[in-house]
């Protein structure tokens, strides 16, 4: 029997989405008011999955504290209220879109969490758009 349990955070972060070998011209016509030399912010809405076994002796797949604890250590404390791409390594030298957002919270997850357990990302930027990531 497998279950699904998940989690819901909330962070805010700035970011500019700009690819440095196009010229600004280029740069303004693929992402438009996100490439904002000044950068721009959202209200992240993260919601991390796990699937996996019912734990006989807790009845859990996996603790929520734990999970919570995880997600605040490994993506709030670094993102919320930063600027993603000056004031973090992770998108220093990627370009912070939602898509690889959502790949690196599963990179930042993955290692702490046994491998029985299935890992998925959703990350919504907005109320509207949103992606998601299962590794």
């Amino acid at each position: 029997m497998q279950v699904t349990v998940c989690r819901t955070e909330h962070f805010n972060a700035a970011h500019r989405l700009h690819n440095p070998a196009w010229d600004a011209e280029q740069n303004q016509r693929v992402f438009g008011k996100c490439n904002n030399p000044n950068y721009h912010g959202h209200n992240y809405n993260l919601t991390v999955r796990l699937t996996g076994p019912v734990d006989p002796e807790t009845g859990y797949v996996y603790d929520m504290k734990r999970l919570s604890d995880l997600i605040k250590v490994e993506v709030l404390n670094r993102y919320d209220h930063h600027n993603l791409n000056l004031d973090t390594e992770d998108f220093r030298n990627l370009n912070p879109t939602a898509e690889n957002m959502a790949v690196v919270i599963w990179q930042r997850l993955r290692p702490h969490l046994a491998e029985a357990l299935a890992l998925s990302v959703t990350l919504y930027e907005t109320d509207r758009n949103f992606v998601e990531y299962h590794g």
